[in-house]
């Protein structure tokens, strides 16, 4: 007893070397890992230093792109000084004014043609940087500039030239030098003296600036300005650029501190070589011990795949959510539909991010009582979903329980479906059924115009005549009291015009309903207005409107069917008198004539008719000219209507706008004869 069987004695020396070749393989591999991380982060750090390298290159580009464009800024400011008053008093306030815009310049000087001093002013910003050295008339940076200037007629820079200070320190200075030409002669120069200090401070970017260091030099490196973040780090990089302007070419440096490894380049080689030969090795060695691994592994990505292509070949969206409620599943088909992607939606809770804000409440008390258990399954539920971008959408939900294996319920499983085409569809449908209805309305109308036309225009030939008889009548009772026959015969002529008119009225109403061509002449728009204004002044006084005319008398005669145009311009003047309530503290009508915008292209005038009153909702206005449409208790929507179209049919435009500071515009454009 104690001995093992044969068996027994081989297997386990089998499994003991098993094990320790697999403690190699996994000791060979963490090695081969870590020199593998070891060689990524060495080649990240020169590929870094290449980029920094790039970045700071591009940075300093950027800088002297930005100086250039400044300088040729400054220029043109002092161009503007030119123009002003050119004696010294004027010309010394502009340049004040000029160096407290600047803080670049130093110094703002006027010279003569041969460059004698006229009148200078010294920057507010610090003392005068010229005082304790003085400010020779023939400076050889100056002659050099004006030179320069000359020559070029434009803006001159002289060298740079050191100027100490009385505090022991000193600054270096440039001379932009401009020349003055009047009337083709040069007149003088206008200097501006520039510290290379300050150009560096207010022209180079402050995001440059915040983490490098920036400096003019000369060719043989010596710096005279410096402006930036101080050195930090063991590494420099370091960009320079040429800054070639008239006259003067300086070398821009920019230094930015880093810190890095030096490695030489032979070992990156011999490492790879080496890290590739063991890895070829360790898989070669790990390729036995992996292929039953391997063959269960594809088996469950075949059942995997083909389970995922089936869910996303469906067109119907796939939801799952746990019993807490949050989302632990979603297809490509719901992602798409929402837009969201599956990053954004998994283990999200109550409220889901495409429920709509105004029905989080709704859709909260719904989804408890489904975590509750007490909502019916496997029924359809309508709802409304929001996309990503904002836009509504209908859905039409259908959830049931989430079993797993062992037949406990885990969660919830939905089935979304997209039924906004489907309710787009009824509601075009709905519109369609709604404006044929419209449609029959407006034809039951024209039916009973022609027959009110026929009707009407009998008893108002007779009103005409009885009033032509009446007139008459009058003629022979003046002999008695010629007085009050003048006012009776007055009144009665009137009755006789508009009983004229309405027959007009009702036959150009006739003719419209009919579509027949209405007979169109010159009117000249003043007269359109007269026309109307005593039927308007009647109603205004009324209502207690008063009533404002604009028009000139030059303006040209329009091409209209006058009758028709007379009956728009009093449909709106009614509106606008109508839509100035109580609340309005001074109601005031306006009707305008004027040239349109596009008259001198296409031959318009528009008028238009003003009120004060509280304005047009923007609910009523999308549906303002919808036949029978109407806000009026007593109305029939269709004015406004048959406004527009007798207008269209002129060729025109009517439309309405808010006046200011309130109040509605209904203006509309007629052709000219």
């Amino acid at each position: 007893m104690g001995q093992p069987s044969r068996d027994q004695g081989g297997l386990m020396p089998f499994r003991a070397g098993t094990l320790l070749r697999r403690w190699v393989l996994w000791v060979l591999l963490v090695l081969l890992v870590l020199s593998m991380l070891s060689t990524l982060v060495w080649l990240a750090g020169r590929y870094e230093m290449s980029q920094v390298q790039s970045r700071i290159e591009r940075d300093a580009a950027e800088a002297v792109g930005d100086i250039r464009n400044a300088l040729t800024r400054n220029a043109q400011s002092l161009q503007a000084l030119q123009f002003a008053d050119r004696s010294a008093v004027p010309w010394s306030q502009d340049a004040a004014a000029l160096l407290r815009e600047h803080r670049e310049w130093v110094r703002l000087e006027w010279r003569d043609a041969d460059l004698n001093l006229l009148a200078a002013v010294d920057t507010p910003f610090r003392a005068p940087v010229f005082a304790r050295m003085g400010r020779p008339a023939r400076q050889p940076e100056i002659v050099q500039a004006c030179g320069v200037a000359r020559r070029q007629s434009g803006p001159g820079y002289g060298s740079s030239n050191y100027v100490p200070l009385s505090n022991g320190l000193g600054l270096e200075i440039m001379d932009l030098c401009l020349p003055v030409i009047t009337d083709g002669q040069l007149t003088g120069y206008t200097v501006a003296s520039y510290s290379l200090q300050e150009v560096l401070v207010n022209m180079v970017g402050s995001s440059l600036t915040r983490s490098q260091e920036v400096s003019f030099i000369e060719a043989d490196g010596t710096r005279l300005a410096m402006h930036g973040t101080p050195r930090r780090g063991s590494r420099i990089f370091t960009a320079k650029q040429l800054l070639d302007i008239p006259g003067h070419a300086m070398v821009l440096r920019m230094d930015s501190w880093r810190a890095a490894p030096d490695l030489f380049p032979n070992v990156l080689t011999a490492l790879v070589t080496a890290m590739a030969i063991a890895l070829v090795t360790v898989l070669i060695m790990l390729a036995r011990d992996m292929r039953r691994r391997q063959r269960v592994e594809l088996d469950l990505a075949d059942a995997l795949a083909f389970r995922k292509a089936m869910e996303d070949s469906l067109v119907t969206g796939l939801r799952a959510r746990d019993s807490q409620g949050r989302i632990t599943y979603v297809n490509p088909a719901f992602c798409e539909m929402v837009g969201f992607d599956t990053k954004e939606l998994m283990g999200h809770g109550i409220p889901a991010p495409y429920w709509p804000p105004e029905m989080v409440d709704e859709y909260g008390k719904r989804q408890a009582l489904r975590l509750a258990g007490n909502a019916p399954t496997r029924e359809g539920v309508e709802s409304v979903f929001m996309r990503k971008n904002g836009e509504r959408f209908a859905v039409l939900i259908f959830e049931a329980p989430l079993i797993n294996a062992t037949g406990h319920q885990t969660g919830w499983m939905s089935a979304v479906l997209d039924v906004s085409e489907q309710r787009r569809v009824e509601e075009v449908s709905r519109a369609s059924q709604e404006r044929l209805q419209a449609t029959a309305r407006l034809a039951t109308v024209g039916e009973m115009a022609s027959l009110l036309s026929h009707e009407l225009n009998q008893p108002l030939a007779a009103i005409s005549s009885y009033a032509t008889g009446s007139l008459n009548l009058l003629q022979d009772a003046a002999l008695h009291d010629p007085q009050l026959a003048d006012s009776l015969g007055s009144a009665i002529q009137r009755i006789g015009q508009q009983a004229e008119r309405a027959g007009k009225v009702i036959k150009s109403v006739h003719d419209f309903v009919r579509r027949r061509d209405q007979a169109r002449e010159a009117v000249n728009p003043r007269a359109l207005l007269d026309a109307v204004m005593p039927l308007v002044i009647l109603q205004a006084r009324k209502l207690g409107v008063r009533v404002d005319v604009r028009c000139a008398l030059e303006l040209p005669a329009v091409l209209c069917d006058r009758t028709m145009v007379e009956q728009v311009l009093l449909n709106l003047s009614r509106n606008a008198m109508q839509a100035m309530g109580d609340d309005t503290p001074l109601k005031v009508l306006t009707l305008s004539v004027r040239p349109a915008a596009s008259n001198a292209v296409s031959r318009w005038l528009e008028f238009a008719v003003s009120d004060v009153g509280s304005g047009i909702p923007e609910a009523v206005a999308e549906k303002l000219f919808t036949p029978f449409f109407t806000t009026k208790a007593e109305g029939m929507g269709l004015g406004l209507s048959l406004c527009r179209t007798v207008v269209e049919q002129h060729g025109g435009f009517l439309s309405h706008c808010a006046n200011q500071p309130r109040g509605t515009v209904f203006s509309f454009t007629l052709p000219q004869s």
